[in-house]
Formats: C-alpha cells, structure tokens, sequence
C-alpha cells in the first residue's frame, strides 16, 4: 500500500530531504569518480571491485540494486554485464544516477521508492540478483521488512548480494580527545531511531561546490549480523557467505586509519580489532 504525504514516517521524510540534499554533492565529488565513468568506459566502482571475486558473473542476469543513490554500483554491474534497475527513494539520487546512464550510454532502469514499497514500485518484476551496497540497511527500522522485501524481489533460484558497513562499527564514534574509536551506540535493532542533527557528509566536497545540506536532520538504525543473518533465512533464502572485513571505503576516523591501493580504509594501528564492514551472499531456493 502506498502511503500518501499525511501518512508518511517522520523517518522517511527526513532521510529523504536528507539525500536529495547530498545527491549533487556526491555526484560532483572526487569519491565518487564520476569523471572516471565518463572517461574510461570500463572503470568500476571502488566498492563494486573490491568485491568482484565474490560477485562472480553477473552477465546475462536481471539485478535490481536497492537503495542505489547516484548509481555508480548500478553502473559497474551493468558494465559487467547484469541488466540493470536501480531503486532509491530520493528523487534527486535517481536523477544524478539517470544522468550518468544517459552520459555513459548504458541502459538501467531507475524507479523512485522507499525500499519497504519495492515489490510495487517495481510492478511485481522479479531478479535474478538483488545487489545492496555500502550504508544502505542503518537507514531502514526493520532488517526483518527489509529482507521480506528481498525474497519478494527475487526470482527462484536468484541472489541476494550485500556489503555493508559493519553493525560493530556503527556502534563507534571518535574519542573526543584521542580521536581513537570507543562505543557509543547501539548494536542490536531497536525501536527508536539514532536521530543526528548535522549537515555533514562522508565525501570530500568539490573545491567548486556549491551545494550544501540545509535538511540535516537523518534517523538511523543499527542491525546486528546475527540479526541479519536471521532475517534473510527467516524469509526463505539459503546463505551461501559471510564474511566480515577489517576495512571500508571511507574514512570514519580521520587521522587513525590508513588508506590502500584500491581506496579501502582501515586502522594503522590494531586493524584486526573492529570489523568495518560485511559481505552477505544467499540465494532463494528453486
């Protein structure tokens, strides 16, 4: 059932605003590498290549990437051969990520819809993959409704792919003075959202920007893996994967972590001891 305005979720609206905001931001942004896309015709997202071994081929394959903001991920399995349709629910998101298809002239599908209303906004389609990438499940209340949505998406025999952040590291914050990470929220689900009040984002801003976050005002949720993992078996699907990663392509403590070649950041010191992030494979049983 769509929701009219009256009826929508504080959390929704406020997200939402939150990402139409960061949309130009991220699309201009050297993190990104959208110039990249332009200019090299096989260039891949940092996220998307450092998971390809556990993709594996996607050729030929019908994927719909949930919560897809600017579509590069969308992007770089299209490249890879996957038929793509990407789904967010900020309208100015799936601008930026139609107007790199259009740049690139690749053929993905974008659809605006808050991921719990999927199954109707992409009219009852169903995937070979469903692919989710880095800082996409802390935004929604329910991993339960989520991975609901998941199984509802995907065909017999289909995938689910995702990498994110790790639920050990959303539970950190820097130390005020050591700049050392130390725990300050939530691990498991919980009813009540971490409501952040800030027009701060996780990219460097172009020199030239001239965007900025005037709704700053975002609701978060953290999920634990065990939870998750749960989740997505309480709804059907078979796990094939899980494996937890002592990095993660940004950078949430400035100063204490060290960045690779292939832009994965993670601790200089004592790595091994805070997972940054997660990689989950599962499929839905023919």
């Amino acid at each position: 059932m769509v929701l009219d305005a009256a009826e929508e979720p504080d959390y929704l609206r406020a997200n939402r605003a939150n990402w139409d905001d960061r949309a130009a931001i991220h699309a201009a942004s050297p993190d990104y590498e959208v110039q990249s896309f332009l200019d090299d015709p096989e260039h891949l997202s940092g996220v998307v290549r450092f998971d390809l071994a556990r993709i594996g081929d996607v050729s030929g394959l019908d994927g719909v990437h949930l919560q897809c903001h600017i579509g590069t991920d969308t992007l770089s399995l299209a490249r890879l051969g996957a038929r793509m349709t990407g789904l967010d629910l900020s309208p100015q998101s799936v601008e930026e990520a139609r107007r790199l298809a259009a740049a690139t002239g690749a053929e993905v599908d974008y659809v605006v819809s808050d991921v719990y209303d999927a199954p109707r906004a992409l009219a009852g389609r169903t995937f070979d993959l469903v692919y989710v990438s880095l800082g996409a499940i802390s935004w929604l209340p329910s991993v339960d409704r989520w991975a609901e949505v998941v199984a509802a998406v995907l065909r017999p025999g289909g995938r689910l792919f995702i990498r994110d952040t790790h639920p050990m590291l959303d539970t950190m914050e820097p130390d005020p003075v050591t700049g050392r990470p130390v725990p300050a929220f939530p691990y498991f689900e919980h009813h009540d959202p971490v409501v952040w009040d800030d027009d701060l984002t996780y990219v460097q801003a172009a020199e030239d920007s001239a965007h900025t976050i005037t709704h700053t005002e975002t609701h978060t949720w953290s999920h634990g893996i065990g939870e998750t993992v749960t989740a997505v078996m309480r709804h059907g699907l078979q796990l094939t994967m899980l494996e937890e990663h002592d990095s993660v392509p940004f950078c949430p403590f400035p100063g204490k972590m060290t960045r690779d070649e292939i832009g994965e950041f993670r601790m200089t010191e004592h790595p091994e001891r805070i997972a940054m992030s997660f990689t989950l494979g599962a499929v839905k049983p023919s």
